[in-house]
């Protein structure tokens, strides 16, 4: 499978981003998953439902599956958060795992980035950034390209010829 991550501050158009780009590419039918890393506590399931009183009696794992998709909730209790390597192997094979988050890894990534949040460019100081997504101009010291945010036509382009697809 061929990675490639959308990294970028809080606010920065990271989610809007990775949600054009699948649609974008799956749309020229190549096959997308993704990853999203959450700095918080999360819940994919609600308190009083069958799989929620499943992993409170001590499940580790609790797979809930329809006739439409499935969900396996893995408890880590007190283990340490898996690494973004160990999750990739939990995915069935695509053509292209997109990756939100994860900005310390070492997989290529665009940076998602709009002037408003105040906050500084994570390129300039990461060679794993490739390429930036801005809602303005910018002038990089190097090579890398800057794309329109918006332009998510040219940004697909990009990442699907920097890994090959």
């Amino acid at each position: 499978m061929k990675l490639y991550g959308v990294v970028g501050w809080k606010n920065a158009g990271k989610t809007g981003l990775m949600e054009r780009l699948v649609s974008e590419i799956t749309g020229r039918g190549i096959s997308v998953s993704t990853v999203k890393h959450a700095h918080h506590s999360f819940d994919v399931d609600h308190p009083g439902k069958d799989s929620h009183r499943h992993r409170v009696a001590g499940a580790t794992e609790v797979l809930l599956a329809s006739r439409n998709r499935f969900a396996l909730m893995h408890e880590l209790r007190d283990e340490d958060e898996p690494t973004l390597e160990h999750l990739l192997t939990k995915l069935a094979p695509v053509d292209l795992v997109l990756i939100e988050g994860y900005k310390r890894d070492a997989h290529p990534k665009v940076e998602a980035h709009r002037a408003e949040t105040g906050n500084p460019l994570i390129a300039p100081g990461d060679p794993t950034v490739r390429a930036v997504a801005s809602d303005v101009p910018l002038d990089l010291d190097d090579d890398r390209p800057v794309f329109d945010l918006n332009d998510t036509v040219a940004i697909a382009d990009f990442i699907l010829s920097e890994v090959g697809l």
